[in-house]
């Protein structure tokens, strides 16, 4: 049998956790988690991190693997999954992969592009033209430096923005002729499967969520870290509403609100990210039996 990775993404909340679990059990193997924030090992109810139980059931790599401290990234990311794979292929056939976080997962399944170190002081000057001008600023910045890049990035990805326009100042080059759009070849076989349900239950799932998440103490949690909100780490749903409601700029009602709707958004991008790809096979979440069925055909096949 060949070397398989199976990997597993759907928007959060869909039910990606359980369902992972369950398929992991049936090909007795571990999971890889590709989420960008379950690793961080200061965040927990915010990022809804598998329970003890889940955790005991199944062993999980990537899971309070870091700290928030740490400067991580999907490059990063890349690189210490595709070791630990190799590791894991010397024991199982088959691998889960389950999670959200898009980049993570493109950086294993396509690889992603070397970039070339950013000028210290290049970044700073970014930085502070970010502060001071604000994000309209830095995106004019871009549309003059790279046009091509510019009419791709999400223009509300400030991060993005300020990384791409780090590359164009340190080298004098755009930001697109970093990128190959080729994608890297694995020496294992990958299986993708998404699970999704209808847009009302998917809100349904989410907002039930957030809802857990408060009630097991989602807001002091996120004033543990709040010193630290500064951090790229810290910049994600379910905290920064929490910021902004400690900084008195919201009420704790709004808070609440706000991170039902931000995840409803990010669950959407997620879904317009996912259907882009079309080697993704969907399937329901109480599908499990169907999941496997067509996991161990496309496993066979081979």
């Amino acid at each position: 049998m060949s070397k398989n990775l199976i990997v597993v993404v759907g928007p959060t909340g869909v039910g990606k956790t359980s369902a992972g679990i369950k398929i992991a059990q049936h090909f007795s193997t571990e999971i890889v988690s590709a989420d960008s924030r379950q690793i961080f090992r200061e965040l927990s109810i915010g990022t809804a991190v598998p329970s003890p139980e889940e955790l005991s059931a199944i062993k999980h790599h990537f899971i309070h693997s870091h700290s928030i401290h740490e400067n991580y990234n999907a490059s990063r990311y890349e690189y210490e999954t595709l070791e630990l794979l190799t590791r894991l292929f010397l024991k199982y056939d088959t691998i889960l992969m389950v999670g959200g976080s898009m980049l993570y997962i493109d950086a294993v399944c396509k690889g992603i592009d070397i970039m070339p170190d950013v000028d210290i002081e290049i970044r700073q000057h970014v930085k502070n033209t970010l502060v001071s001008e604000g994000i309209e600023a830095i995106r004019m910045q871009l549309k003059k430096l790279d046009p091509e890049y510019y009419l791709k990035v999400d223009l509300k990805n400030h991060a993005r923005i300020v990384h791409a326009i780090e590359i164009c100042l340190t080298t004098g080059k755009t930001y697109s002729s970093f990128l190959s759009n080729q994608n890297k070849k694995r020496p294992f076989g990958i299986i993708k499967i998404g699970i999704n349900t209808d847009r009302d239950q998917l809100h349904s799932l989410i907002n039930k969520r957030v809802d857990k998440m408060i009630y097991k103490g989602l807001e002091d949690e996120a004033r543990q870290v709040y010193r630290f909100k500064e951090l790229i780490s810290l910049n994600t749903v379910g905290y920064r509403e929490w910021f902004n409601c400690f900084d008195g700029k919201t009420t704790s009602e709004d808070a609440i609100g706000l991170i039902k709707r931000n995840t409803r958004r990010y669950a959407r991008k997620q879904l317009t990210w996912f259907n882009k790809d079309k080697t993704v096979t969907w399937f329901e979440p109480h599908q499990l039996n169907e999941i496997i069925t067509f996991t161990e055909q496309r496993i066979f096949k081979k």
